[in-house]
């Protein structure tokens, strides 16, 4: 009987193999989803929107469930869409017309949920019109607090390198606008969602810092090896 095949040395082994570390392996995949994918992060800002209006608007438990199912439905699709393609790429290391046809194809199934997600959202809101319209001071305050919220949230996750009291300012402010929107709020479901949409973006915007820092480092190193030689 043959041994098992093992992987290579090199292949750096999981940390862990317990129901914890699964669960980190996950969310250590989720992160890196939206660290490297840019649509990912469209979604991600997105699905803050949609919070944000959830959380203002009196909706029915049907109407909830569905909106968040959407949303947690374009994320899965993402995230497999992401897996997909580093499949192909491992898999296919030159150009091939079918590795393209398979990532056509998985992005196309993402934007055909992302679409429909958008027709339900429309349809949900044309639905409690009524409601919608007579929450103008709910809308005020969610327009007022929201939009800044989802500006730090942009700012969170924006690929753009830049220094880290800017990250700690976005996360504090939109921690503080979310506790803000929170003594009011219609649905401390869709509180939570936000909250934890938050979380993820602040988790982003340090696993991408401390990605780029081997870079720093090997810049500063070879600065200072430059300048022991001029001197």
């Amino acid at each position: 009987m043959n041994a098992p095949v093992r992987p290579p040395s090199a292949f750096p082994p999981r940390r862990g193999s317990g129901l914890f570390a699964s669960f980190g392996h996950a969310w250590a995949g989720l992160i890196h989803t939206v660290v490297h994918q840019r649509n990912m992060r469209v979604h991600l800002i997105s699905a803050v929107l949609v919070g944000l209006v959830g959380s203002g608007i009196p909706l029915g438990l049907a109407e909830k469930v569905t909106l968040i199912f959407c949303v947690l439905l374009i994320f899965f699709a993402e995230i497999l869409n992401s897996a997909l393609e580093h499949l192909v790429d491992l898999a296919v290391q030159q150009f091939d017309e079918k590795a393209r046809l398979t990532k056509d194809a998985a992005a196309a199934g993402v934007l055909v949920l992302a679409l429909g997600t958008v027709v339900i959202f429309a349809a949900i809101l044309v639905h409690n019109w009524d409601t919608v319209r007579t929450s103008t001071e709910a809308i005020t305050r969610q327009v007022a607090l929201g939009l800044p919220l989802t500006a730090c949230v942009v700012a969170l996750v924006l690929p753009q390198r830049r220094p880290a009291v800017v990250d700690v300012g976005a996360f504090l402010g939109a921690a503080v606008l979310l506790v803000l929107l929170a003594f009011e709020t219609a649905s401390f479901v869709f509180t939570a969602l936000t909250a934890g949409l938050v979380v993820i973006a602040g988790a982003a915007a340090h696993q991408r810092r401390r990605e780029s820092r081997p870079t720093e480092q090997v810049a500063a190193d070879s600065s200072v090896s430059r300048n022991k030689k001029t001197g």
